[in-house]
C-alpha cells in the first residue's frame, strides 16, 4: 500500500505533450503550404518512379521473350504466350501503383490550380470548396480511380503497343513453319486446320489456344478503347500521364 501511495504521485505528474501549433498568421499559413506542396511532389515523383520501372520491367520482358521465340526454331510458341501472361501481370502491378500515383498528384494539381494559379493570375470562379475537399482527403486518404480504370490508363499509354506486337510475333512464329519444330506444314489453301494444329500446348487442343487468346485480346481492345469520361485531372489540361 505504501508503495503504490509513493508511484500515484509520479503518475499523476506525468504531463501529455502539447499539440502541434497551428498557423496562425499568412506568413505561417503560407510557410506549411509550400512545405505540404514540396512533400507531395516527393510522394508523386516516388510513384511515378514506380511506375516507370513497372514499364520497364514489361518492355524487357517482351524483348527477351521475342529474342528467344524468334531466334530459333526450337523454342515453342508457348514462349510468346507465357510473355503475355507476364505483360498482364505486369499491367496489374503498374495500375496499383498508378491509382497510389493519382492520389498524390490530385493533391499537387488541386493546390496548383486553386492556390498557385490565384497568386499569378486571379480568377472570381475559383472554386471555393478545395480546401475542404483537400482537408477531408488528408483526413481519410481514398482511391479517386477504380483498378479497371488505371488498368485502362496504362494500357492507352503503354500496355496495348507491347501486346499488339507480342500478337504480331505470335502470328508470324504459328504461321512459319520453319519457325516451328515439327509443325505440319501449312496448306495454303486450307491453312486453317493446319494452323490449329500447330496452335496445341501439351493436352491443351489448339482450338482451345486460339479461342483464349482471341478472348484475351478482345479484352485487351476494349479496355484499350472503350468510351470513357474525362475524370479527375483528366479533365484539366492534355499534360497528365
Amino acid at each position: 500500500m505504501d508503495r503504490q501511495r509513493d508511484e500515484e504521485p509520479a503518475e499523476s505528474g506525468l504531463r501529455l505533450p502539447p499539440s502541434p501549433v497551428l498557423p496562425v498568421t499568412p506568413g505561417e499559413t503560407i510557410t506549411v503550404l509550400v512545405h505540404f506542396h514540396r512533400a507531395e511532389i516527393g510522394r508523386m515523383t516516388g510513384w511515378r518512379d514506380r511506375i516507370d520501372l513497372t514499364s520497364n520491367w514489361a518492355i524487357t520482358v517482351v524483348a527477351g521473350m521475342l529474342s528467344v521465340s524468334l531466334s530459333t526454331p526450337a523454342a515453342h510458341h508457348g514462349v510468346l504466350l507465357f510473355a503475355m501472361v507476364l505483360v498482364m501481370l505486369l499491367l496489374s502491378i503498374e495500375a496499383r501503383r498508378y491509382r497510389f500515383f493519382d492520389v498524390y498528384r490530385t493533391r499537387v494539381r488541386r493546390l496548383e490550380r486553386h492556390y498557385y494559379a490565384q497568386v499569378f493570375a486571379p480568377r472570381p470562379d475559383v472554386d471555393a470548396d478545395w480546401a475542404e475537399r483537400m482537408a477531408a482527403d488528408l483526413r481519410e486518404p481514398r482511391f479517386l480511380i477504380s483498378r479497371r480504370t488505371a488498368m485502362s490508363r496504362r494500357l492507352r499509354r503503354n500496355y496495348f503497343w507491347m501486346f499488339l506486337v507480342l500478337l504480331a510475333a505470335w502470328v508470324l512464329k504459328i504461321s512459319s513453319s520453319w519457325l516451328l519444330q515439327d509443325s505440319v506444314p501449312v496448306d495454303p489453301a486450307r491453312p486453317g486446320p493446319d494452323l490449329v494444329q500447330n496452335l496445341a500446348l501439351g493436352p491443351v487442343p489448339g482450338w482451345l489456344v486460339l479461342a483464349g487468346v482471341a478472348t484475351f485480346y478482345g479484352w485487351v481492345i476494349y479496355a484499350t478503347f472503350r468510351p470513357r469520361p474525362k475524370l479527375g485531372e483528366l479533365a484539366h489540361g492534355d499534360v497528365h500521364v
